[in-house]
């Protein structure tokens, strides 16, 4: 009997006309479709054979009725009268056998079922009716079986996320994949914090979200809604309307969503209730740290998969500037105090932004700015709000660009001032924060203090001169050191050293020995100048 059952359909998709004119014990009558073709996807709920002039009065709705037309009225109108009580009862489908009474169809049924868009059905091979009811019972009882089992592993899937405090990417990614469709969980605002894409990419799937969210219109219930038929159901925090969570329509043509879509979805809306409970970070918060991590790491699949994304938070990607900054908070430092404020000044202010965790004690900050503003006065006032929650903390910024995609590099130079950026390092006269131009040799020698290459190169510059001062005593390494700082003038050297001139002349002497070094050659003075700041960092780091 399993052979019956098409090889298309799903174990919990409703069996629909067409699906049932497939089945080999009904194939076998050779039917044909004489109207109401576009009805063949209607839902089959039950098979009815009936030989009354009154079926209509046996039936609920959904069956899929079977007459060998011994019954037919003969007069028009009452063909009529019999089609219209099939039609308002809700049959799916009259199939009548052309074998004994008719050897055609009769005009007046034809066009009685046409005009009602009944679907009429004829077979001109003689079928087993009861053989073909107890094949499609069979199948629609499996299905509600089937369908019964998969709304408990529904709802044991949920209750095992909730009782482990799943957070609320979990449970929408949980959705997507039970449901195979897109969900994506939106603010009252209409941002989109979370998209679990499925059979659409990301950027179909959040493309113009706000206006096309807003076209849904609101709910207090689970059902579709909108222009695009999405499934939406409400999330509550604290007996208050949060938010939604939206289920969407399949890409291609495929079936409308049924009552355990409605159910994943109600299960879904209240598992995020209780992770709204559960995890007290605002959720905003975490899909701006998840949205800059993606940019930072390069994550997106695609250019316009990540400019869907932002766009969904708010943030414009269309002609805008894009200017990185980091905020290196010492640790033990209010983070989160921070993160909360820096959010609230740049809402307040009214300029787009995404502000996120990067890491501990590293927030990271990705401005928005119109061609025409300028972003210095911009971040000025974000790093003053820094240092005040947290003295110490050090703000610094990358490079301006003009496309998402490139506000990677943005955060990269950032992150490269930072490391060049020592404890109790004094700001630039002119701001609070560093920037890529204040990055010199000796900063940077100590953002590099830790490979191996450069202490190699320090070691094999002044081994010699550091084992001699600490075997005889001596201070030969701040000799030089004077000596290199004043560019090579022996005057001025001698005076600040507090030596005279034909002591520093012999020190000179002495530190050519052992370094086998010409101190007139401005080049050989570079390499002993860089290995000297080389070795200053690393003593003072």
């Amino acid at each position: 009997m399993t052979d019956d059952h098409p090889a298309d359909q799903g174990p919990t998709r409703p069996l629909t006309v067409a699906d049932v004119l497939a089945l080999p014990v009904l194939a076998a009558g050779r039917p044909r479709v004489v109207t109401g073709v576009p009805g063949l996807d209607r839902p089959v709920r039950w098979v009815h054979i009936t030989e009354l002039t009154d079926p209509a009065s046996f039936l609920k709705g959904g069956e899929l009725v079977l007459t060998t037309g011994m019954p037919l009225p003969q007069d028009t109108a009452a063909v009529r009268r019999y089609v219209d009580e099939l039609a308002d009862i809700g049959a799916a489908a009259l199939v009548i056998e052309l074998v004994r009474r008719y050897h055609r169809p009769p005009d007046a049924l034809v066009d009685a079922c046409r005009r009602r868009g009944l679907p009429l059905v004829t077979l001109a091979e003689d079928v087993n009716f009861l053989e073909v009811t107890q094949v499609v019972h069979a199948l629609l009882l499996g299905n509600q079986t089937e369908a019964m089992r998969r709304t408990q592993r529904i709802h044991e899937a949920f209750t095992t996320l909730t009782l482990r405090g799943a957070g609320p990417e979990d449970v929408v990614r949980a959705a997507a994949e039970m449901s195979g469709r897109t969900v994506v969980l939106e603010n009252l605002v209409h941002q989109a914090l979370i998209c679990e894409p499925s059979g659409l990419t990301v950027e179909e799937a959040l493309a113009d979200w706000e206006q096309r969210s807003r076209a849904t219109g609101p709910g207090d219930t689970t059902a579709t809604r909108g222009p695009e038929g999405w499934l939406t159901a409400p999330v509550e925090y604290q007996g208050e309307r949060w938010g939604r969570v939206a289920m969407l329509p399949a890409r291609t043509d495929g079936p409308a969503f049924g009552p355990e879509d409605i159910t994943l979805l109600e299960r879904t809306a209240m598992a995020l209730t209780v992770a709204r409970l559960i995890h007290p970070v605002p959720w905003e918060r975490t899909a701006h740290r998840n949205a800059l991590l993606d940019l930072v790491e390069q994550r997106h699949r695609s250019a316009q998969d990540a400019r869907a994304r932002c766009t969904a938070l708010g943030l414009p990607t269309d002609r805008s500037l894009f200017v990185a900054a980091l905020v290196e908070l010492r640790a033990g430092q209010a983070g989160a105090e921070t993160e909360s404020r820096l959010m609230q000044e740049l809402s307040t202010a009214g300029v787009p932004a995404l502000v996120g965790e990067l890491a501990p004690d590293r927030l990271g900050i990705l401005l928005a700015l119109r061609p025409s503003q300028t972003w210095r006065p911009v971040l000025e006032r974000l790093s003053g709000t820094v240092l005040g929650l947290a003295p110490g903390a050090v703000v610094t910024v990358g490079s301006e660009v003009t496309d998402l995609t490139d506000t990677a590099r943005s955060f990269r130079e950032a992150a490269r001032v930072a490391e060049a950026t020592p404890p109790g390092q004094p700001l630039p006269p002119d701001r609070s924060f560093h920037e890529l131009s204040d990055v010199g040799l000796r900063r940077l020698l100590y953002a590099l203090r830790e490979d191996p290459r450069i202490q190699e190169y320090t070691e094999r510059q002044l081994r010699r001169l550091i084992d001699h001062d600490t075997q005889h005593g001596t201070d030969l390494l701040t000799t030089l050191r004077h000596y290199l700082d004043a560019a090579g003038n022996k005057t001025t050297a001698a005076r600040r050293g507090g030596l005279s001139r034909e002591t520093m002349y012999q020190r000179l002497r002495t530190i050519e020995r052992l370094l086998s070094r010409d101190l007139e050659s401005g080049d050989q003075r570079t390499e002993l100048h860089v290995a000297l700041t080389a070795l200053d960092v690393w003593r003072a780091g």
